[in-house]
């Protein structure tokens, strides 16, 4: 602190100080700055130790995507994060390879740039920890990490992906009666592939009641506050299809006929706004990025275990009905 202004918002020097109790600093403290504040590696303090010497590694990338109603992608983005938990002891140095472009390019593997195996990163953003220089030189990504969790690498890639859960819904609107709806859905990656916990919510009219289903998997449910139907598909395998049957009552007039005194001449369609598809693919990347190496060395020489574990999930992923 100088003059009560923090001058690091580091939450692991932060931690020593802002504390459940009362915390009453000594004078001869007060005046002097916190140890890894004046280190070379401010994020990671010294002499740390752990029984067993391991890292993991996650790739998470979420999937922004918005389709028309005639089924044209109108807009597709990834944003990407290589998220790290580090339990190391000492002082290590990291290397990690990744399958980029550039990198394939600068150090002359043309071939495999442009072989499909390698994926151009856009807006690429590091962890301080990361030795810039390095990077600009020769794209190695080298650095000592932070003991515990953190974000090492965030990215974005503009890209036209085909949407990974496909959903089709034909709604047949009988006046003063009735509202029916047919839904399909479909899953466009590989078949090796599972989505986890896969949530589509369509979009209903504010005044239907008596809600009945008819699924050839997973659960459906009416969420009467949100106006919509949410289909729930606990597993969804790659190269599947599957369909659902809604059926709901329509009150004989409609809220927005009575509002207007009977002079609306047909049904409000405003209730339909896109539907939302939740998932989460593990072991699957969209953009096709690889950890291809992990490096780790340390003065001692200890064996570590890197883990590397890849996560696919929607970010804002809506398909507009027709």
């Amino acid at each position: 602190m100088d003059h009560g202004l923090p001058q690091s918002l580091d939450s692991t020097i932060l931690r020593q100080f802002i504390t459940q109790e009362g915390n009453r600093m000594a004078d001869d403290s007060k005046s002097k700055p916190p140890v890894a504040l004046t280190n070379a590696v401010s994020w990671r303090a010294e002499g740390i130790k752990h029984k067993k010497n391991e890292i993991f590694l996650d790739v998470v990338e979420k999937l922004n995507l918005l389709v028309a109603a005639n089924g044209t992608v109108l807009h597709c983005e990834i944003n990407g994060a290589v998220k790290m938990k580090s339990f190391l002891s000492g002082m290590p140095e990291l290397k990690l390879g990744l399958n980029d472009k550039v990198m394939f390019e600068a150090t002359g593997r043309t071939q495999q740039a442009r072989g499909g195996k390698s994926v151009e990163l856009e807006d690429i953003k590091f962890h301080q920890c990361v030795r810039l220089a390095r990077f600009e030189n020769d794209r190695t990504i080298s650095f000592i990490p932070p003991d515990g969790e953190f974000d090492l690498m965030t990215y974005r890639l503009d890209t036209h992906v085909k949407p990974l859960i496909w959903v089709e819904a034909v709604v047949e609107p009988h006046k003063g009666s009735r509202i029916e709806y047919m839904i399909k859905t479909r899953s466009q990656f590989k078949s090796r592939s599972v989505a986890n916990n896969v949530e589509i919510s369509i979009p209903v009219p504010p005044d239907v009641d008596s809600p009945s289903f008819k699924s050839s998997v997973g659960n459906v449910t009416y969420l009467p506050d949100k106006d919509c139907v949410v289909w729930t598909i606990k597993q969804f395998h790659g190269g599947r299809e599957y369909l659902m049957r809604a059926h709901f009552g329509l009150p004989s007039i409609t809220r927005d006929e009575a509002d207007a005194k009977g002079a609306g001449s047909g049904m409000d369609m405003s209730w339909k706004k896109p539907i939302g598809v939740k998932f989460e693919i593990p072991y699957f990347t969209v953009s096709g990025i690889q950890v291809r190496y992990l490096k780790i060395i340390e003065r001692s020489g200890y064996q570590a275990l890197p883990w590397v574990r890849y996560i696919t999930t929607n970010g804002d992923y809506q398909l507009r009905m027709a």
